[in-house]
């Protein structure tokens, strides 16, 4: 799509007079500026009444930013509806989970039931791409802003009572998959069905429900009920701009929506990078890099954009460090070693008030061109104009495979048992750091993928099972791979119903074992585990394992189940599944996943050299580039390939001596 990884982000010069146009386009030349987006909360100066339409701001803008060269990614302004809209369709605002109607104000604002809204949205979309569609200086449209959010208002009831329909076909269908002969709670009409709210089924919260399934039915119609705006205004542009690529910029690692669902429908992925803050400079990237992985898996291993990053701080939290020189080039760098093609900032100009005007940018309200973090962005544009089209379009190949899913990440955290301490997103990221750690090309897929082309398949929490998956893993394992699952895994159907049989339900078979109790304990409770010969801390959950023909790999330490099986496992046909009955520590963790990685000799280059990342994309013509990146303290090690690194053109050979110090950045095009 571009001929060099696109560098830029979000502008919105309609804040701005035209001088201010002239100092930011001569700013951007010294960055390395190439790519705009703009448009993305224009929605109020492009349509300021219902019945008037006014172009001529965004007609100034997109002309300057085309004829200074610039490729444009030009936004539907969805995200945010205006006080108008707001004012003249109440209905249009978003009804909270407390019940109460909002009135105008934030943004992502608007229901996404609202007939009216629809149709204002798809309208003004349909125009955009009428009116811009033919410039080829547009590479991207850009539809809405990081959706997300709920709704519980009369038109998402009767939307959700629509879906309900479409899926179970019959109210017989819909009340076996509720179990709804519990509390009395048979369905007659679908009129008596309503959303799940604090007026129904939450009493205690959004996370406590009386029926599980009725609440996850709600989250998964809700993530439709957004993806259904994506879409429609994504026909509303095809009409008028049919190549040109659709994307949306997602939030990596994002409950509310199911990105998964999502996919199908982008033309390429894109997300916005805002990492949690974490004392660990590792964690954090294994985070990031878990992120970027999750992108790169929605459209099947394809590249994807950074749609946005902020250059130095954050400001939507109560403490916001500003990014230590170097990390942002060391980040921006591994987003391309993960697949990125385009690595693009929130902001270009910082906003002069509202609640982002102390976010960070590339320009700052003096629009300084002399400061740290200019110069930091500069070079940064002056590398990645230096390396040109070398990485574009190429791929990522894995032996390695970690599986996410939406539905048992809901359906785990919605569980009234056996312990709401288990947190989905951080047994993941505890398996993910593993893998990272050890630099194991990975894959990270939906429960749906193709599993025939991986040796390991690591599945954390896998706590629903749907459709032929338990089959597929079993061929998967027969044929020769490895898998690895734990505690609370094969618990529940697609209608997050308990399998009427020996848990882990599908799996148990596969494992070789059945779980005869499950103790959950407070979250400072340790039992140690036994592995190899070593303790580890596990904690939360500890099932009582009867293993069948399992081999016992890990015991736990303690309380009446002492010396029973925490770890197993069973070996079918010329492959075997681990099962880890426990939630270990990250230490423990890393020790199961190395032991089934070294089973298949998959650990990467410069494997556990603390926080040494290593990872490597593929060019559509078959060259190799092997990236090196130093998120920790200093380290010498030895060179794993022989190549040129692309950023100094200085040639290694295999084994000499490599010097990193930290944020040090390697981008090794590969001799052989």
């Amino acid at each position: 799509m571009t001929p060099q990884i696109g560098y830029g982000g979000d502008y919105n010069p309609e804040q701005w007079p035209g001088e201010v146009w002239d100092a930011d386009y001569a700013a951007f030349k010294l960055a390395g500026v190439d790519t705009v987006t703009v448009g993305v909360f224009a929605w109020a100066h492009l349509q300021p009444a219902e019945d008037r339409y006014d172009f001529s701001t965004l007609d100034a803008i997109v002309d300057r930013a085309t004829a200074e060269g610039m490729r444009i990614v030009l936004a539907t302004p969805s995200g945010a509806m205006p006080p108008w809209l707001a004012h003249r369709y109440p209905d249009a605002c978003r009804v909270d989970f407390e019940g109460r109607r909002h009135v105008y104000g934030q943004r992502h604002n608007a229901c996404p039931s609202s007939p009216d809204f629809r149709r204002l949205s798809v309208a003004l979309a349909g125009r955009l791409a009428e009116r811009y569609g033919g410039n080829p200086a547009i590479v991207a449209w850009h539809v809405g802003n990081e959706y997300g959010g709920a709704c519980w208002c009369p038109a998402c009831g009767e939307a959700f009572r629509e879906w309900l329909a479409r899926r179970y076909g019959s109210l017989d269908r819909l009340n076996a998959a509720r179990n709804t002969a519990f509390w009395s709670h048979t369905f007659t009409d679908w009129a008596q069905v309503v959303p799940p709210n604090a007026l129904s089924e939450h009493w205690r919260g959004p996370d406590h429900t009386a029926f599980q399934g009725i609440t996850l039915d709600y989250r998964r119609f809700m993530s439709d009920a957004l993806l259904g705006g994506f879409v429609a205004e994504k026909a509303a542009i095809r009409e008028h701009s049919p190549h040109t690529p659709v994307t949306t910029n997602m939030m990596g690692l994002y409950q509310p929506i199911d990105y998964h669902r999502w996919a199908p429908h982008l033309d390429f992925a894109s997300w916005d990078n805002y990492p949690p803050e974490d004392r660990s400079a590792g964690r954090t990237a294994a985070r990031m890099a878990l992120a970027h992985r999750l992108m790169r898996g929605l459209r099947g291993g394809d590249p994807f954009w950074v749609m946005e990053q902020t250059p130095s701080v954050t400001a939507s939290r109560d403490v916001n460090p500003v990014k230590r020189p170097g990390v942002l080039r060391l980040w921006s760098w591994q987003s391309v070693a993960h697949g990125a093609d385009a690595v693009l900032y929130f902001q270009l100009r910082q906003s002069r008030g509202a609640c982002e005007k102390y976010h960070g940018a590339v320009l700052d309200h003096a629009g300084r061109t002399d400061t740290r973090l200019f110069r930091e962005v500069a070079a940064l544009g002056a590398e990645f104009a230096h390396v040109g089209d070398a990485l574009l379009g190429s791929r990522t190949p894995a032996r390695a495979a970690l599986l996410v899913d939406w539905d048992s990440w809901w359906a785990v955290e919605l569980s009234d048992g056996p312990n709401r301490n288990v947190r989905y997103l951080d047994v993941l990221t505890s398996y993910h750091r593993a893998l990272w750690q050890a630099n194991v090309p990975l894959d990270v897929v939906p429960v749906t993928a193709d599993l025939s082309g991986y040796d390991l398949v690591v599945a954390p929490l896998l706590h629903m099972v749907k459709g032929d998956l338990a089959d597929r893993v079993t061929a998967f394992v027969e044929r020769g791979g490895t898998f690895v699952t734990t505690a609370l895994s094969g618990r529940v159907d697609e209608d997050d119903n308990a399998f009427l049989t020996d848990v882990p339900g599908p799996f148990a078979s596969l494992l070789g074992l059945r779980v005869e109790e499950t103790d959950a304990q407070r979250p400072d409770v340790v039992n140690p585990v036994t592995l190899f010969g070593r303790e580890y801390d596990a904690r939360h959950v500890f099932e009582v394992v009867v293993p069948a023909d399992a081999e016992v790999i890990g015991t736990y330490g303690t309380d009446f189940y002492a010396g029973t099986p925490a770890v197993t496992r069973a070996r079918r046909g010329q492959g075997q599944a681990w099962y880890v009955a426990t939630l270990l520590d990250d230490p423990g963790v890393a020790t199961v996943v190395h032991q089934a990685l070294a089973d298949h000799a998959l650990l990467g280059p410069l494997a556990d050299i603390p926080d040494v990342e290593v990872t490597e994309r593929i060019t559509p013509t078959g060259t190799r580039h092997l990236f090196i990146l130093n998120h920790g303290t200093h380290h010498t090690v030895p060179a794993p390939v022989t190549g040129t690194d692309l950023l100094t053109n200085r040639h290694l050979r295999a084994g000499d001596d490599l010097d990193l110090p930290p944020t040090t950045v390697l981008v090794i095009r590969c001799e052989s």
